[in-house]
């Protein structure tokens, strides 16, 4: 069996968990690929509002196995709190969750460092989270990290505080006032570890392997979004960790040939949480509309989102980048009203109207050509069926696929998980 993988298209927050949760029981795994505790993930149904940050989305079905890989970082205090909160619930946690001994672990003095370090930087700080995703990943390619594994090694506490106390170091170097009492934040960390030690762990890359092998179907959950990519997404306003398709790969240990179908979500309009560029953010009354209609907070952080109109260039370079076979539409509620839609289909660049997006997309180096469509009045909310649909909504779904060249199968229409119409 092929693993079938679930990408966010944009800058993060497409509606992703809500995915996860309704295509769950097509599948017997569920496994998070890369990220941290930086992911919200969240989930609407029977009137309950759940935000999930390290476990994979498919938690809530009796019968999904749930994997955290190893290309994930773990924050063992936000784990245990996601663990508490699991509790009224009457899940397995040890037989339904299971944890990569390849995944790294994020210590409190990672978290320092990250905030250390935004600070240093001032004005030109990156929009962090401050969750010590990046000082974690760090660590990882400098070699210097502690892995999920490590815990079951007699010496780990050694090895922790050979490396809190060397981040010790490296916080006075950047000459900010951090308070800070690590004595204390070591306390729920050991608690924490504590806990996490009572659940499996597993040899992740072995365990995917066996369950192709076995005919077992997997879907592989990534979190932030595509332009938020290490390597291909609005440097150096991005993530730690590759959320393209490619990462699915060393974040699973499964082969490229492997990969089955690739599942891209994205918004029917465009938001961003943090800095970086943005051609389509609207500053006017429609963006004011769009985030508050479409309730744009984010679900980790709980900043306001930037929103714009649909970025057809971006959009275009994020299903080209992951291979994408099937895409789905998030929120398309949130335009019922707008008499008139805007849809970015090219970018003026350097004295010329390009449809890739260039390496600079800073708002002095582009401006975005836009098409008007037609919006639509009618209220999606309640409706039960494509057949339903209003003609401009229909409209806009055969342009994009036109554009994109990539079937929509999905459209979201709030929330709940009962809010999905099937194409």
């Amino acid at each position: 069996m092929a693993v079938d993988l679930l990408l966010g298209l944009q800058w993060g927050d497409e509606g992703k968990g809500k995915i996860v949760d309704v295509l769950t029981k097509d599948y017997d795994i569920i496994a998070r690929f890369q990220g941290g505790p930086n992911a919200g993930h969240t989930l609407e149904f029977d009137g309950i509002k759940h935000v999930l940050h390290t476990i994979p989305s498919g938690i809530f079905h009796k019968n999904a196995i749930n994997v955290v890989g190893n290309g994930v970082v773990i924050d063992p205090v936000i784990f245990k709190k996601e663990i508490d909160n699991l509790s009224q619930f009457e899940i397995n946690i040890n037989e339904k969750l299971l944890i990569s001994r390849k995944a790294h672990l994020i210590l409190p003095t990672h978290r320092l460092l990250d905030a250390a370090s935004e600070a240093s930087k001032g004005k030109a700080k990156i929009g962090s989270t401050l969750k010590g995703i990046g000082p974690t990943y760090m660590d990882k390619t400098g070699r210097n990290g502690i892995r999920v594994g490590d815990l079951e090694l007699e010496d780990w506490k050694e090895r922790y505080r050979s490396l809190a106390n060397k981040h010790e170091e490296m916080i006075k170097f950047f000459n900010v006032d951090i308070q800070y009492d690590l004595a204390e934040l070591e306390k729920d960390f050991f608690e924490a570890i504590d806990a996490l030690k009572q659940l499996t762990f597993i040899d992740s890359e072995e365990f995917v392997f066996q369950a192709m092998k076995s005919g077992k179907t997997i879907l592989a959950e990534g979190a932030q979004g595509s332009l938020l990519d290490i390597d291909f997404g609005t440097y150096p306003f991005v993530t730690s960790s590759n959320t393209t398709a490619a990462g699915a790969c060393t974040g699973l240990g499964v082969a490229p040939n492997k990969i089955g179908e690739v599942l891209g979500i994205f918004k029917a309009y465009t938001t961003r949480v943090g800095s970086g560029p943005f051609p389509t953010e609207l500053f006017d009354e429609d963006g004011e509309t769009l985030g508050r209609i479409g309730n744009e907070f984010g679900a980790t952080t709980g900043r306001k989102r930037r929103c714009g109109w649909l970025d057809l260039v971006a959009l275009r370079y994020a299903v080209q980048v992951n291979g994408v076979t099937q895409l789905m539409m998030m929120k398309a509620d949130v335009l019922s009203g707008f008499k008139t839609l805007k849809v970015c289909t090219g970018y003026e660049y350097n004295g010329e109207v390009v449809n890739h997006l260039p390496y600079n997309i800073e708002p002095e180096n582009v401006n975005p050509v836009y098409i008007e469509m037609k919006g639509w009045s009618k209220d999606l909310t309640g409706l039960n069926s494509a057949e339903e649909f209003p003609s401009e909504l229909n409209e806009y779904i055969s342009f994009l696929e036109k554009e994109l060249e990539v079937p929509i199968k999905i459209v979201s229409v709030g929330p709940d998980r009962k809010q999905t119409i099937h194409l």
